[in-house]
């Protein structure tokens, strides 16, 4: 994949960080975009619609998280990569950006090369679902009263239309793929983390309870010791 074709919004109000990342990730030929505050950040993001938001966690006024959260709350960036940029605890950090709806986060100090190694490892292995312009290939799943559309990236329970995440979207479409089968925790985590990225074990838990928030808290059954399987309540 030809990162000239790949659009990075960068969101840091520390002036000397928008400027380390933007030379180094412009030598590898990204198209960068840069907002040093929340809501900058999510008018650029209208704009430009970047396949990548590289996001500071602690901003005065809207922090990334909240930025994070309403960037999700737009459909046009159900697919965006949101990575989290934060100095802060790796618990903290890992929870509450998965909670917003963030799919990675790095640890500052950053380092050039590790970054643009973790960012082509996710652009390779979403592939080219991770582009604005180019739908998944995949069928609908009908479920009776709970249809997912990967094409329109869409999901609709009792004929009311749901927004979920990415994340929360590939999980949900994973467990659905099978209804009553039983998927391992190392599978879910392989499948919608990959192996490349490591994520506490405490993050599949957050994504399965954000899930029954919004489908049923019964329609996502725990096999204690094992995983979870999806089970159609109507």
């Amino acid at each position: 994949m030809k990162t000239s074709n790949i659009k990075i919004l960068i969101v840091d109000d520390d002036p000397d960080i928008l400027e380390f990342l933007s030379y180094n990730l412009k030598k590898e030929g990204f198209g960068i975009y840069t907002a040093n505050n929340g809501r900058d950040a999510l008018k650029l993001a209208d704009k430009v619609l970047p396949e990548i938001i590289l996001l500071d966690v602690m901003m005065p006024d809207m922090d990334g998280i909240e930025t994070c959260e309403k960037l999700r709350e737009n459909p046009s960036h159900a697919k965006t990569m949101i990575v989290f940029l934060t100095a802060r605890s790796e618990d903290y950090s890992q929870i509450a950006g998965f909670q917003a709806g963030g799919d990675d986060y790095i640890s500052k100090p950053i380092k050039p090369k590790l970054l643009v190694t973790r960012l082509m490892a996710m652009m390779k292995r979403y592939g080219q679902r991770t582009l604005n312009n180019v739908e998944p290939e995949s069928s609908i799943i009908n479920l009776g009263n709970l249809i997912i559309d990967p094409e329109k990236h869409m999901v609709t329970l009792d004929e009311n239309e749901i927004i979920l995440p990415r994340k929360e979207f590939k999980l949900l479409q994973l467990l659905t793929s099978k209804p009553s089968r039983v998927f391992t925790r190392d599978e879910i985590f392989s499948q919608i983390w990959g192996s490349d990225i490591y994520v506490g074990d405490r993050t599949i838990d957050v994504y399965i309870r954000k899930l029954r928030e919004k489908i049923g808290e019964k329609s996502i059954v725990t096999i204690k010791g094992v995983g979870y399987k999806f089970e159609n309540t109507k």
